[in-house]
């Protein structure tokens, strides 16, 4: 079976400089891939070219198959993926409620005579919506600020809620653009197995962008490593904690396991 996401030989430039160079990488169906480097790597870089923010200068994207080359934000979404940002980028102004409701509506059924006329069957799909939007919030124990606004929300909360807002778009792949930042030990240990929880949930695949190594080491089955734009090396955690080429790029000495 082909990787749910591909990278074939992706490069991006801005004017002379070489953000992304000849990238090769891939996420199986239901793996939890982990991509780091210092400041500058091209990290997130990866992150806009996935999700059609930037369009590479070179090579191609594929998921499921299909090229996403071309395709718009919305476009890219609606086929199933989901990322969240290292800035928190929630409503702030509205309900915890509304922040993940508004994200079900990508795959709502009923058109826009059936909103207005507010027929039957458009009264039937915001029920189940609603429905869906309770539930997702209680999994995650975020059911008891519904109706507080997001913004009110402490700290590691409103990173869980960024979290369900982009699931509620029912992706087969998350992108986790740094959920740690700004998190501290007791928020990032409750994040890890938070993770490892929606992976096994929802049986999806997760690609995670993260500095804290005892987060990425602690928790993904595989570790890209990007330095100036060129993967340096790829493996499992053990194997590259123990890269030269890692070491000296990034982490400078070994990190304490997770």
């Amino acid at each position: 079976m082909p990787p749910l996401l591909e990278l074939d030989r992706v490069t991006i430039r801005f004017g002379g400089l070489t953000a992304v160079s000849e990238l090769t990488a891939h996420v199986g169906g239901h793996e939890l891939v982990g991509l780091i480097g210092p400041n500058g790597a091209g990290k997130t870089t990866v992150f806009n070219l996935i999700t059609g923010v930037y369009q590479p200068t070179s090579g191609d994207i594929r998921f499921a198959g299909e090229s996403l080359v071309g395709r718009k934000p919305y476009q890219i979404t609606g086929r199933n993926i989901a990322r969240t940002f290292q800035n928190i980028r929630l409503f702030p102004s509205l309900s915890v409620f509304d922040n993940v409701r508004v994200a079900f509506h990508l795959h709502v059924k009923h058109d826009a005579v059936h909103s207005l006329t507010r027929f039957r069957a458009f009264h039937a799909e915001e029920k189940e919506i609603a429905a869906q939007t309770m539930e997702l919030l209680d999994i995650f124990d975020l059911g008891k600020f519904r109706d507080e606004p997001a913004k009110s929300l402490p700290y590691g909360s409103q990173r869980r809620l960024e979290i369900v807002r982009a699931l509620a778009t029912k992706p087969k792949l998350l992108l986790l653009d740094e959920p740690a930042a700004g998190m501290n030990p007791t928020e990032k240990t409750e994040l890890t197995k938070l993770i490892r929880f929606i992976k096994d949930k929802f049986q999806i695949a997760v690609l995670l962008v993260e500095h804290d190594m005892q987060v990425v080491m602690g928790i993904c089955e595989r570790i890209a490593v990007l330095d100036y734009g060129v993967k340096i090396a790829e493996g499992t955690p053990t194997e590259v904690r123990a890269n030269p080429k890692v070491i000296e790029a990034y982490l400078g000495e070994e990190p304490t396991p997770g």
